[in-house]
């Protein structure tokens, strides 16, 4: 029997194209670049999903971050964390543009703003990114 996670471009695989296309986001925030010249410079390509999500995230930053900014009460984006910053823009990019299910986007991202964010992060990760999927995927 064959479990999701065991489908290629699935589960644990897209977990790990996540994580990658966050680390890959943080560095060309870091460099001051596009995510389109970081790719262009690696020696190795990222799996297909991390690049989809870098590129989604880069060509939808602009509404992304009006949407993050609406929903964060009492935070400007410059005030964020970089790594929430760059989790909610995935996110909201993954909402907009791909099929992924709801639960799915905010399950990881919350999981990587906890990880590689801070203690409060998962919390408000959720909190923002719900209000938002409730505007742009509305049931």
């Amino acid at each position: 029997m064959s479990r999701a996670a065991d489908l290629p471009g699935r589960g644990a695989g897209r977990r790990e194209a996540r994580e990658r296309a966050l680390e890959l986001a943080y560095e060309a925030n870091q460099r001051q670049i596009t995510a389109g010249e970081l790719l262009a410079a690696l020696p190795v390509a990222p799996a297909p999903f991390a690049v989809e999500l870098l590129t989604a995230a880069e060509a939808n930053r602009e509404r992304a971050e009006e949407l993050i900014a609406g929903r964060a009460t009492g935070w400007s984006i410059d005030r964020m964390p970089v790594m929430d910053r760059l989790v909610m823009r995935m996110a909201v990019a993954e909402m907009l543009v791909l099929a992924t299910p709801t639960g799915v986007v905010l399950s990881e991202a919350v999981e990587l703003a906890k990880r590689y964010s801070t203690d409060e992060s998962g919390r408000f990760v959720n909190g923002v990114l719900a209000a938002i999927a409730r505007e742009v995927r509305p049931k």
